[in-house]
């Protein structure tokens, strides 16, 4: 049996638009099988200093729905690690403007996983800070 590489990548995906889905066939070509991690509502309270338009259940029914992914899943909402231990990805992949959380990046490096960087996609205009304003 072959081993499916799994790649992983987080977001809000609040109201999914080009550059999103853009992003999702960029990481799926780096392995077999796509995890797509939804960040919490107060995760994103937390991060971006406001809710997302659409609520997490809404954000992660969305992405199901999208091809590219194989499977949606909801983000810890204390312990970001927690998901990569979980879902054991061998590949996560950055979106052109995340970060990675300063204690992150040390215990990913150690199991192994390889990290990449995404190219942006028409950031000037597919970015949902820019299309859904509140």
């Amino acid at each position: 049996m072959v081993k499916k590489i799994k790649v992983m990548v987080f977001g809000t995906f609040d109201g999914l638009h080009p550059g999103h889905l853009n992003f999702f066939r960029q990481a799926r070509r780096h392995g077999d099988y796509l995890i797509a991690v939804i960040a919490r509502n107060l995760t994103v309270k937390r991060l971006k200093s406001h809710l997302p338009i659409f609520n997490e259940r809404t954000r992660l029914e969305a992405t199901k729905r999208v091809k590219s992914v194989n499977k949606a899943v909801l983000g810890h909402k204390k312990d970001y690690f927690r998901v990569i231990l979980r879902e054991k990805p061998n590949i996560i992949c950055l979106g052109y403007d995340q970060k990675i959380p300063g204690n992150l990046a040390p215990k990913i490096k150690k199991r192994g996983i390889k990290i990449y960087r995404l190219k942006s996609y028409k950031p000037r205009i597919y970015k949902s800070s820019k299309l859904f304003k509140k």
